[in-house]
């Protein structure tokens, strides 16, 4: 694509799998972030390891302007976005326009999320760590908060953007997976054909 642009890409990779290493129930996990998390549900694991890749490109990797986090997170977001749409969670207005704009250009549609921390945060209220990795009440902003969970770790001194892509919604039809999130990079990136 030659495009001039430096991207660095981390694979967030997980199998939710039963044996005896298994994260259980009441386990507490010390995170690349340094917080801890009381594990109150076992099949909330990939915004286990997004948090720790997050974490990683915050503080580790030089020269980060954006980090974009997307995965198939929660079943909850096809309720707040629908079954065409990616739900998107973002730091600033700007950033959000971006990802909107880039979706409706590229026929990968996302539209925004509450962006709440302050009034989300609580949701994650444990008493033995700094939090835990799945939300109290299902019925409050349950997406938005998995992108918050993931956002709480990023490094404070970041002061780049990020943004959350939710593809649970598109990313299958009939069974089969459609590529969702491929056209939306490429549309963000600027690529010939996707701009």
């Amino acid at each position: 694509l030659r495009l001039p642009t430096k991207i660095t890409l981390i694979l967030a990779i997980v199998e939710n799998a039963i044996g005896p290493t298994a994260v259980r129930n009441d386990d507490v996990l010390t995170m690349k972030s340094g917080k801890t998390v009381e594990i109150n549900n076992t099949d909330a694991e990939g915004r286990l390891i997004l948090a720790d890749c997050v974490s990683h490109a915050s503080n580790s990797v030089e020269g980060v302007d954006v980090i974009l986090d997307m995965a198939t997170l929660t079943g909850a977001v096809s309720v707040t976005t629908g079954k065409k749409h990616a739900g998107i969670l973002a730091r600033t207005r700007a950033m959000e326009e971006r990802v909107y704009e880039a979706g409706l250009r590229t026929g990968d549609l996302a539209f925004p999320m509450l962006y709440a921390p302050e009034l989300l945060r609580s949701e994650f209220a444990s008493r033995v760590a700094d939090m835990k990795n799945s939300v109290a009440n299902r019925n409050n902003a349950q997406a938005s908060c998995a992108g918050h969970f993931i956002e709480s770790h990023i490094d404070e001194a970041y002061d780049g953007d990020w943004v959350h892509v939710d593809m649970a919604g598109p990313d299958s039809k009939d069974e089969r997976a459609t590529g969702y999130g491929v056209a939306l990079v490429l549309g963000l990136l600027g690529a010939p054909g996707f701009c």
